[in-house]
């Protein structure tokens, strides 16, 4: 699937093609509602890709398309270079869709049993994947006995069946309690690296920070940014804090370099290159200001997605 790289002479360097891209994707229910809208999304292999957005914005919609379980209205979308849904893409695909339904009376072992026989997958899989997501010791237990967690884990197992190159996740967390929650987060971390990509769907700002290699934000449809944490929280500089308070910024604005001074909560946030933090010090010192910290800072995440999406909570 991917692309070789070229150095003979005259020839172009080609670069390893996307594992999920659409352009133009969009997907009406009748002519009231745009649940996506004209989305343009780039996942490259081996990352783990984060798809934020608050609840309705369009990521279900979305990855439902993906995997064929619904056709857009307009644009296109390659998934491993194939059309959504076609058998030949579905069969490096694991996804988690929502709740994961399964049989409540049969074990966790027997309910992977019947999904291996459906899906083609070999019975010596049951096994390995009963390991990754840490069930083997309950994997004899009916489904019905499990918690939330557990049957969240066996949804992920049951994904993992066919040793996919791309797991789709959708809210994998939802409803769980936070150590439910923490166990999770460190599952997709164990299963996100090597050569598998992840496409992980979540309106929790701190899932994605902690997880996610790169992150496309989607606000009422449309994707409004897409990029790795760093580029998304943008503007880096230096958060200082020093007494008093109004003489530093007086201070800090006349030196160069310095693009903007913000005073919040008692302290300065200077829009600058973290690299001048000890001459800036050195500026506030001989001025005989008093400096309790100064450290580099940036936008957070939150803070980003709320510009972005100018104002809409997750």
């Amino acid at each position: 699937m991917a692309a070789t790289v070229s150095r003979e002479p005259g020839r172009e360097e080609r670069r390893p093609s996307p594992l999920v891209e659409t352009h133009g994707l969009t997907k009406r229910y009748g002519s009231r509602i745009t649940a996506v809208r004209e989305l343009d999304l780039t996942v490259k292999r081996g990352e783990v890709y984060g798809f934020l957005g608050p609840n309705g914005a369009g990521k279900t919609t979305t990855l439902r398309m993906l995997l064929g379980l619904i056709r857009p209205t307009s644009g296109e979308a390659r998934v491993l270079g194939e059309k959504p849904g076609s058998p030949a893409g579905l069969e490096k695909v694991g996804a988690l869709v929502e709740s994961p339904a399964f049989y409540p009376y049969l074990s966790g072992r027997d309910n992977l049993r019947v999904m291996a026989r459906y899906s083609g997958a070999p019975r010596s899989r049951i096994g390995e994947v009963l390991d990754q997501v840490e069930l083997s010791g309950r994997a004899k237990d009916k489904f019905k006995k499990y918690s939330l967690g557990m049957k969240q884990r066996l949804g992920v197992a049951a994904a993992l069946l066919k040793d996919p190159e791309l797991l789709i996740l959708d809210e994998p967390t939802n409803g769980l309690d936070p150590k439910g929650m923490a166990d999770m987060r460190g599952l997709i971390r164990r299963l996100g690296r090597g050569d598998r990509t992840v496409l992980l769907s979540s309106h929790l700002l701190g899932e994605v920070e902690q997880i996610c290699d790169r992150i496309g934000v989607i606000s009422k449809g449309s994707l409004v940014a897409e990029g790795s944490i760093a580029e998304l929280r943008g503007r880096q500089g230096l958060l200082v804090r020093a007494e008093p308070v109004e003489e530093a910024a007086r201070i800090a604005e006349r030196l160069a370099g310095v693009e903007e001074v913000a005073v919040a909560d008692g302290a300065l946030r200077l829009r600058t290159n973290p690299d001048r933090a000890a001459e800036i010090n050195a500026k506030l010192v001989s001025a005989g200001l008093r400096v309790s910290e100064l450290r580099p800072a940036g936008q957070s995440l939150e803070e980003a997605f709320l510009e972005l999406t100018g104002g809409e909570t997750v």
